[in-house]
């Protein structure tokens, strides 16, 4: 991200939706990304209180309804730049991991490992909360396993992105392993 972004606060008259006490700031930062794309960030923060809220709202972006599918096999691709918009379903069905859409969906903008990252902390919640003589616990290992390989590059994997609202865009390492295909508006996914 850019090292200059441009910044404004501004005082909101309205309650924290958390203590009810304090006030809103607002934080607007526009960034200009290297690969051209710009990037508003914004962040809701309480004068009182811990509240906080960000969202991330791309500037620039594919406004296509489509299906995005990435192949990653090596190291590069997982500094594949990755924009999913809260209407998009995304997945990887090697590792039968998926994250839907739902009504407190939000943007987020990342790479490819950010994404790993993001699976592999939400497996090993999930682990955690097992009981220990859970016979599925041992599967939950291998998808762990396969997530450590695949954060390092050394395990093969198709990344998807189905976003029937448009707004998702990957930018890949690689062209030659990304393809996108147009969904028509009467498509279900």
């Amino acid at each position: 991200m850019s090292d200059k972004p441009n910044e404004a606060i501004e005082n909101l008259s309205f309650k924290c939706p958390s203590c009810e006490t304090g006030l809103i700031e607002l934080h607007k930062i526009v960034y200009d990304i290297p690969d051209g794309d710009k990037m508003l960030i914004i962040k809701f923060e309480c004068n009182n209180c811990d509240f906080t809220q960000n969202d991330v709202i791309p500037l620039t972006t594919r406004l296509d309804p489509g299906i995005l599918t990435l192949r990653v096999t090596d190291e590069k691709d997982l500094h594949s730049k990755v924009y999913r918009s809260p209407t998009a379903k995304l997945e990887i069905p090697e590792l039968e991991l998926m994250v839907n859409p739902g009504p407190n969906a939000d943007f987020y903008y990342t790479n490819v490992e950010g994404i790993l990252l993001r699976f592999e902390n939400a497996v090993t919640i999930y682990k955690n909360n097992m009981e220990d003589e859970d016979p599925q616990k041992l599967e939950i290992n291998e998808i762990l396993n396969d997530l450590a390989k695949a954060i390092k590059g050394q395990f093969k994997f198709t990344l998807k992105i189905i976003d029937p609202g448009g707004g998702s865009y990957i930018i890949p390492h690689d062209e030659s392993k990304y393809k996108f295909d147009r969904l028509n508006s009467k498509e279900n996914t």
